[in-house]
């Protein structure tokens, strides 16, 4: 039997102290595993718990309890804070997420900058917020994981992609002017969640990547405005696991910079070779979401047991879930990480 409750496991290995085995977690967010089989057996669909409060802490235990994973974590989407900002939204359906249907500012010159405290009562924050509650109050060995969209890629998701990428060029003053604002709003949402329940914060900021921007602005927007969010986190005691999307070659020698407990990678990023030249950083991932939609129980549990010996230190999906990925699939990974034993 473990000594270790799910809680307490994540909580040591992310404060660097020994645990039994790594944790295996799919923190919500971008990695989202409100599968469409789970929501067909409960009755507790997608998209009516991004609403409301109880049904969306409903569904993420239901997530817990059907594939293994040792937290719950809410919400099930990355425009919770785009909506809030005044970006429209469509809520998808049982099988799709949601989406930025129109950013609302068409350039970084237009933001309109509201006082944080009053957007903090907008939209389904008060949802997220008490779904974080209620399952911290009921199920106190369970971590709950707060997920958070990051700076830049929701300050992508309020102005229009393609000029705000030009504008980090071309018009810095005014870019680092709208990133740090949603960058505050960003620490006081965090600290929302924090002081409702939730035990770590994960962020995912699928633009910041050394793909779309570069090393240069990488280290210029992604780094600086990420720790800010991490120190604003950190000063409420808190944890903080960042992934990190795409191909990291470009900006690899960044990564150490960036002051989160944890760091999650795609796929594609070998997590064996990452530990061995930045042996202090503790690893979270990486299983194919391919993998865990279209391979077999097999062949994932196979690819679990490699994770684990490579020493990665949390096991989770690579970069989202399919919603038609498959219990059983789900539970191979799952399974394979509770086997284990140091």
């Amino acid at each position: 039997m473990s000594s270790f409750s799910p809680k307490e496991r994540i909580l040591r290995v992310l404060n660097k102290e020994k645990a039994d085995r790594p944790p295996v977690v799919c923190p919500g967010g971008m990695m989202n595993a409100a599968i469409v089989e789970i929501m067909n057996k409960t009755g507790h669909t997608l998209p009516e718990a991004h609403h409301d409060d109880k049904l969306m802490a409903e569904l993420s235990h239901d997530v817990h309890e059907y594939t293994g994973f040792e937290n719950f974590g809410i919400p099930f989407c990355m425009t919770v804070e785009a909506e809030v900002l005044g970006s429209e939204i469509n809520f998808g359906t049982l099988a799709c997420e949601p989406k930025i249907e129109k950013e609302v500012f068409p350039s970084v010159t237009k933001i309109e900058y509201k006082a944080i405290d009053k957007i903090l009562k907008k939209g389904r924050i008060e949802a997220v917020i008490q779904a974080g509650y209620h399952l911290s109050k009921k199920y106190t060995d369970v971590p709950v994981i707060g997920n958070l969209t990051g700076p830049i890629s929701t300050t992508a998701s309020i102005v229009e992609p393609m000029p705000f990428l030009k504008e980090l060029r071309k018009d810095r003053e005014n870019a680092h002017k709208a990133i740090d604002y949603v960058t505050n709003f960003l620490i006081e949402y965090a600290k929302l969640m924090i002081d409702n329940g939730a035990d770590l914060i994960s962020i995912g900021d699928p633009t910041a990547t050394g793909e779309i921007l570069g090393p240069r602005m990488f280290e210029e927007y992604a780094v600086r405005y990420l720790n800010k969010l991490i120190d604003g986190i950190h000063s409420l005691k808190a944890p903080v696991i960042v992934h990190i999307c795409g191909n990291m070659n470009t900006v690899k020698n960044l990564i150490p910079q960036i002051k989160s407990e944890a760091i999650s990678t795609d796929a594609l990023v070998n997590l064996h070779l990452l530990k061995e030249e930045f042996p202090f950083l503790t690893t979270m991932g990486n299983l194919s979401t391919f993998l865990l939609e279209f391979g077999t129980p097999e062949k994932v549990s196979r690819q679990t047991e490699r994770l684990l010996s490579d020493g990665i230190d949390i096991i989770s999906p690579a970069c989202g879930l399919s919603t038609s990925s498959s219990i059983e699939n789900i539970q191979a990974l799952t399974g394979t990480v509770k086997e284990s034993r140091e």
